[in-house]
């Protein structure tokens, strides 16, 4: 009888200890950012804590969302599959729809494996919680598509007793807001707007400059948190058996980025820290979508990918991927709709809505990006040059070809020029397959009404002197102007 319990004894802890060799996984998702830290050469900005997870890790150059607006690209990675294909590529649409019955969000296959799925940090800004889906779901909660639309199981922490645990953690100081001017108060090194060196399609003048700067003050206050989540790491004693992944959800909020197809709206930060697995200090080139790090976390947890699934684990020696297709559509209350392709040397983008201009005066942006209205009036006074032009031009080009070789920040559109024929025509044809390849498996189409429209409207009428200020450069702060028309409406 003793033996067969020692044997019993034996087999259990070798249980325990498979167990156990699942690794941890967290994914810090940094909001609204591009390629701008310290280790991928962004001037003036200190990432120490960043640099450090690069030199130990891998640091991706050519990784790109499917949509640099932040609830699509967070709806495909959430699924794992292009956001046009799950017919959530509509900003803010769909809430009350179900997801296809074919498609299930990546948390339910590592719960199924075992893990404790863990939303937000106690430690960051915000609790890190956002989720932003367009589809029906909740944060907390089971999952079975129908009736219970739970994403988690719970909030915050992580702890032993949770592993393997998969944490997401949603890293806001990058995204807009109105904590930006407190952030940099803050700051015992505020980044010097003189030493910022801004792309030649921004106006250089000092509201840009400081504005830029802030930016980077937001960088270095979420790098100073990534180091806090190391720490407990360590403390935890989890570090040696933790992935973790640093991206961004889109590109940064600024003139090109966020919510346009050009590079700095598509191209995000991507790292890989785990030691244990992966050797360090490497650097990586090949073309990578969003959707392959929500297919690798499956594969580090040993869970088969979906067929369903558009991403593939890019760890795989067998990994490659040509060209990643973005989509850019409903963004508030912009009616949009472009699509591109991108192979990390070539961009490709087709307008199919040209008569909407890039500056198209959407209300939420008018909170919250400086640059546009001092280029806006600077545009009107012939004081912009012909890089900064285009973006506050009536209209957009119906193409446009871009070498990012040869042209990174996509100053020349090639798409007119007849020596680059063949290659329009190969991406053009490329964009089209991909057309009918994720074409949506539903036309359901409800969008959420964007309170900012009534807003701005109030701002405009009820609050001219602020209007002025906004006008001027001055973020006067989306939340506070939103709570007085709340107000005005009681």
């Amino acid at each position: 009888m003793k033996k067969y319990a020692l044997i019993t004894v034996f087999f259990m802890s070798a249980l325990i200890g498979v167990a156990q060799e699942k690794p941890n996984i967290i994914w810090l998702m940094a909001e609204d950012m591009s390629t701008d830290l310290e280790c991928y050469g962004m001037a003036a900005v200190k990432t120490p804590n960043l640099n450090k997870m690069a030199d130990e890790g891998i640091r991706f150059d050519n990784c790109f969302v499917t949509n640099p607006i932040c609830s699509p690209s967070r709806s495909a990675m959430m699924v794992g599959a292009h956001q046009v294909k799950i017919n959530a590529h509509h900003h803010r649409s769909n809430r009350d729809v179900p997801l296809n019955e074919n498609f299930k969000p990546f948390t339910y296959w590592l719960r199924e494996a075992g893990y404790t799925t863990i939303l937000g940090h106690h430690g960051v800004m915000g609790k890190g919680r956002k989720t932003d889906m367009n589809f029906k779901a909740e944060n907390i909660g089971p999952w079975d598509g129908k009736t219970k639309f739970g994403l988690f199981d719970k909030y915050d922490t992580f702890e032993k007793k949770d592993q393997p645990f998969f944490a997401q953690i949603q890293l806001v100081a990058s995204h807009r807001g109105d904590w930006w001017d407190t952030v940099r108060e803050e700051s015992k090194h505020p980044v010097n707007p003189d030493e910022v060196v801004l792309p030649a399609y921004m106006a250089d003048d000092p509201v840009i400059r400081l504005d830029w700067a802030k930016y980077l003050d937001q960088i270095e206050y979420l790098d100073n948190e990534v180091g806090m989540i190391f720490k407990e790491l360590e403390e935890k004693g989890m570090a040696d058996n933790t992935v973790v992944i640093f991206i961004g959800d889109n590109g940064r909020c600024n003139v090109r980025g966020k919510g346009y197809l050009q590079d700095p709206g598509l191209r995000i930060p991507l790292i890989v820290y785990y030691p244990k697995e992966l050797k360090g200090a490497q650097v990586r080139k090949d073309v990578v979508s969003a959707t392959d790090i929500t297919a690798s976390i499956l594969d580090f947890a040993g869970v088969d990918i979906p067929d369903y699934m558009t991403g593939k684990p890019i760890f795989k020696n067998d990994f490659k991927r040509d060209y990643v297709y973005g989509a850019r559509d409903l963004w508030d209350e912009i009616e949009e709709k472009s699509r591109a392709v991108t192979s990390g040397k070539w961009a490709y983008i087709r307008n199919d809505k040209p008569e909407v201009p890039y500056d198209a005066h959407q209300a939420y942006l008018e909170f919250y990006r400086p640059a546009v209205h001092i280029m806006r009036r600077l545009y009107a006074e012939g004081k912009l040059d012909e890089n900064q032009k285009p973006f506050f031009e009536p209209t957009k080009p119906k193409e446009e070809l871009y070498d990012l070789e040869k042209d990174p920040q996509e100053l020349h559109n090639l798409a007119s020029n007849p020596a680059y024929s063949e290659i329009l025509n190969q991406l053009r044809k490329r964009t089209l397959a991909y057309d009918e390849e994720m074409k949506p498996v539903s036309s359901v189409y409800h969008p959420v009404h964007a309170i900012s429209v009534d807003v701005m409207e109030w701002v405009k009428k009820e609050r001219p002197e602020e209007y002025q200020r906004m006008l001027d450069g001055v973020e006067i702060g989306f939340k506070a102007m939103t709570e007085g028309y709340k107000k005005s409406l009681k």
